[in-house]
């Protein structure tokens, strides 16, 4: 018994844009004239369809990325649309020589995008190096019969030094997940499970928090044992993180500068017998 063959998705899409005709010369410049002089939908459709097989051969250029190619495609895909679109069929040249241009841009842009969630590529000096600079170091490593040094590399580009070794270090080290598993026996182990939290504890930010609504709670009882004026005095000069003067408190309450500055040191005796544990009178602020 024969086992049936499986063939997947990326090769049927293949097999299925392989049945469209490559458009002649003559018959690419009418549909892109219809598309252009009548938005012809159809027309433009003709012109896609037709040159699907070369976005797949673009493609495969930049399969050592690490990208599904089928993601690569589908960018290129976009890219043609857009050349398409562009297009203009009077100044002599063939779609595909046009459209190859946004293809490559399509998919260059996808793959940086994608390479890491720290931006990278954007600058041109950064885009040329992240596509150049792999290629530039094997053609210098096949003359020379050793690996080249960064300055050589710079100098073949006509980049800074570096330039070069910023972009090596950052294509040497792609993003890793957290959610990684390691090699622990049983496979239940991740990265993050080894990352180490400096900051405090749940018990100890249960205390802090605690503690917080208990001097909240006894600053409140406190403030209520105040008349108006002396509260006032605590909240917006004590208490407050831009402090009224003691001259803006005077003007408030129509009262002079000094008179302020009794109250306030009569409100900030009582508030230290209210709350016993602070442990001795708070210093008065200047002005």
């Amino acid at each position: 018994m024969e086992l049936p063959v499986v063939v997947s998705s990326l090769e049927l899409y293949i097999s299925e844009i392989n049945r469209f005709p490559i458009l002649k010369a003559d018959e690419e410049f009418q549909l892109a004239v219809r598309f252009k002089k009548h938005n012809d939908m159809e027309a433009a459709e003709k012109l896609v369809v037709s040159n699907l097989r070369f976005v797949v051969k673009i493609a495969h250029k930049y399969k050592s990325y690490g990208i599904a190619l089928t993601d690569l495609i589908q960018e290129g895909n976009i890219g043609l649309m857009h050349a398409v679109k562009k297009f203009d069929p009077y100044k002599g040249y063939r779609l595909l020589s046009y459209a190859v241009w946004w293809i490559r841009a399509y998919i260059q842009n996808f793959i940086i995008r994608s390479w890491s969630l720290v931006k990278i590529g954007t600058t041109q000096t950064q885009r040329k190096l992240f596509f150049k600079l792999n290629e530039a170091r094997k053609k210098l490593e096949t003359i020379s019969q050793k690996l080249p040094e960064f300055r050589e590399i710079a100098e073949s580009l006509g980049v800074r030094e570096d330039e070069v070794e910023e972009m090596s270090l950052r294509l040497n080290h792609r993003d890793l997940s957290l959610d990684t598993s390691l090699d622990s026996g049983d496979g239940s182990r991740a990265l993050i499970d080894y990352l180490s939290y400096e900051g405090e504890d749940q018990e100890k930010m249960l205390i802090r928090k605690e503690q917080g609504n208990l001097v909240k709670r006894d600053i409140a009882g406190a403030l209520a044992k105040l008349n108006e004026r002396e509260s006032y005095i605590i909240r917006h000069r004590v208490m407050a993180d831009n402090p009224e003067t003691l001259q803006e408190i005077g003007n408030r309450y129509n009262i002079t500068r000094e008179r302020a500055r009794q109250l306030e040191k009569q409100a900030l005796k009582k508030l230290r017998f209210a709350l016993p544990h602070m442990g001795g009178e708070p210093e008065l602020l200047e002005a």
